[in-house]
């Protein structure tokens, strides 16, 4: 005796949604701005400046620190002491986060690595 061996696709009904015939407007592209006109901004993007300042650039490359584990583990310890120990293991750490770091030294967002507000 044979037994047939079913699929789970075998157990379910196929159920096809029904295509809504309505299709989407296609909105005319706005004209250019004149010469002299400024222009307006519609979208919440545009509110917020095209480059970033750079506290965001350098928060960028410490996150990018942080995530790197080839410097080792970054949890329970400052990002100085991460530079530190890495500089100790021979791992060659970026100086310019070394340099960051000193400048830096009294701020939280800085010194703080990017999972210190995880509990151990």
């Amino acid at each position: 005796m044979t037994t047939k061996r079913g699929l789970i696709t075998d157990s379910f009904k196929v159920v096809k949604k029904a295509r809504n015939g309505v299709k989407r407007e296609k909105r005319p592209t706005p004209p250019p701005p004149q010469k002299g006109e400024e222009q307006q901004c519609v979208l919440s993007s545009c509110l917020e400046p095209e480059t970033e300042t750079v506290r965001e650039e350098e928060l960028q490359r410490l996150t990018h620190f942080d995530l790197n584990w080839r410097f080792g583990p970054c949890t329970g310890i400052s990002r100085l002491q991460r530079w530190e120990r890495a500089k100790l293991h021979g791992l060659s750490p970026p100086e310019e986060i070394r340099d960051l770091l000193l400048q830096t030294h009294t701020d939280p967002e800085y010194n703080l690595s990017l999972w210190s507000e995880y509990p151990l």
